[in-house]
């Protein structure tokens, strides 16, 4: 197994405010996706320990789409979310105020198409579309 890859920013909001735009599907819809040429038109989150998410994720040309989706295995609002997406790989958030913002950190088992540069990049794309979601 690869070392898990991380991604982090600084969002400058309240906790509260950085934790539900995370988490709430309608704010979901508006962030999750890597560039303008895609789009989130779908999201759902059952937020707890054994819930389901799923967010689809598709090319706004209607040229590719695809699930983004897991089960959670632990939530501690509001500083910790990991959980299982459908392929196995693990996934851990972790919130954390500071005196600039709420650093979100993002830990990730990488997948073994894409080399981890290009992973790293297309993870901080969404949480750079996260920050400015949220900072707005």
């Amino acid at each position: 197994m690869s070392k898990p890859l991380t991604v982090q920013t600084t969002v400058k909001a309240p906790i509260a405010i950085v934790w539900e735009s995370w988490n709430s599907p309608a704010a979901i819809t508006k962030w999750a996706f890597a560039s303008d040429d895609w789009e989130a038109p779908a999201a759902e989150n059952d937020l707890r320990e054994g819930g389901n998410f799923k967010t689809v994720m598709a090319a706004k040309n209607g040229s590719a789409q695809f699930d983004f989706a897991g089960k959670y295995t632990a939530v501690k609002k509001p500083e910790l979310i990991e959980y299982d997406m459908e392929d196995g790989r693990h996934v851990k958030v972790e919130f954390k105020p500071t005196p600039d913002g709420v650093l979100v950190t993002e830990t990730f088992d990488p997948e073994s198409e894409n080399p981890p540069a290009k992973q790293i990049e297309g993870w901080h794309a969404i949480l750079t579309n996260f920050k400015k979601f949220v900072e707005r």
